[in-house]
């Protein structure tokens, strides 16, 4: 079967084409960095944490395997915010190592790079797994009570509302999400499938803050989803769940010569809608008459 072309192409000049080796220097051991702070996120639970612009921060397995829902704003307005969808477009439904998470309109420009991945060689695996993913999204406690009648409070979408309160946000500010450490594909009927995640103690993720962050990041409860959450051989995972942490770092400053926020496209055409314009004359002759 003939390769399909992607449909959001990079070109030469395209601003999908990135400096690979800008950001590769970024990496650890290549770049001189200082941890600045750390946070550590229980087993089902959710945080919320800032990253400065230039900054780095890993999300990392301090224990053994766990799936992160992943949540992102910029740090002043949080109307801007990730989208997971035009991100599966410009890059791709699984990302890894030179990926970049875009916003939402009006804004539409990369709100992280991903500079680092010690699961970037898990690929595809023989059912068409792949970690990672922004094909789904968070579990919740509406889907739960939609499949088994019960409510339970502990979701990612829960866990995500909670971490974001202290800072001002609500339910309504929680989105779709990037599911870090997650295999997840699509099966034969072209439907979502999730498996077991294969990240192990020590395995991280590895973003660079383009913009000013507020970053949440939930703990699911399913934890490494080698449990039926859902249907007949359903039961708690408790036993599979584990602490996620995430170290943010400092990098020096020779390190980010010559790059910049990045900025919006600079789409002034309006949408094409009008001013609706008045005949004074014709009213002016209306009311005359």
């Amino acid at each position: 079967m003939a390769k399909v072309e992607a449909a959001y192409r990079k070109g030469p000049d395209s601003k999908l084409t990135i400096d690979k080796c800008f950001y590769a220097s970024l990496a650890q051991g290549k770049a001189k960095r200082t941890l600045v702070d750390k946070v550590s996120i229980p087993l089902r639970s959710g945080k919320a944490w800032k990253v400065p612009a230039g900054h780095v921060f890993r999300v990392l397995v301090p224990e053994g395997p766990q799936v992160g829902d992943f949540n992102m704003w910029n740090q002043h307005d949080p109307r801007e915010k990730m989208w997971a969808s035009r991100t599966r477009q410009l890059q791709s439904a699984h990302v890894s190592t030179f990926d970049r998470i875009w916003s939402t309109l009006p804004f539409l420009r990369p709100m992280v790079t991903i500079i680092d991945d010690t699961l970037a060689d898990y690929g595809q695996d023989e059912e068409g797994g792949r970690v990672h993913d922004l094909l789904g999204t968070r579990c919740d406690p509406y889907v739960n009570h939609l499949l088994t009648g019960e409510d339970f409070d502990f979701h990612c979408h829960s866990n995500l509302v909670r971490a974001v309160q202290p800072f001002g946000l609500t339910e309504f500010d929680v989105h779709d999400v990037l599911n870090i450490f997650q295999c997840t594909g699509l099966n034969e009927d072209d439907q979502y499938f999730m498996k077991a995640c294969p990240a192990k103690k020590g395995d991280y993720l590895e973003f660079f803050a383009e913009i000013d962050l507020l970053c949440a990041l939930s703990c699911c409860p399913g934890g490494d989803l080698s449990v039926d959450l859902w249907g007949p051989d359903a039961k708690d995972p408790l036993s599979t769940c584990h602490p996620l942490e995430v170290e943010i770092y400092q990098l020096e400053e020779s390190a980010l010569e010559g790059w910049q926020t990045p900025s919006s496209p600079s789409y002034q055409g309006g949408h094409g809608l009008q001013a609706p314009t008045i005949d004074w004359q014709a009213r002016k002759n209306a009311i005359k008459g």
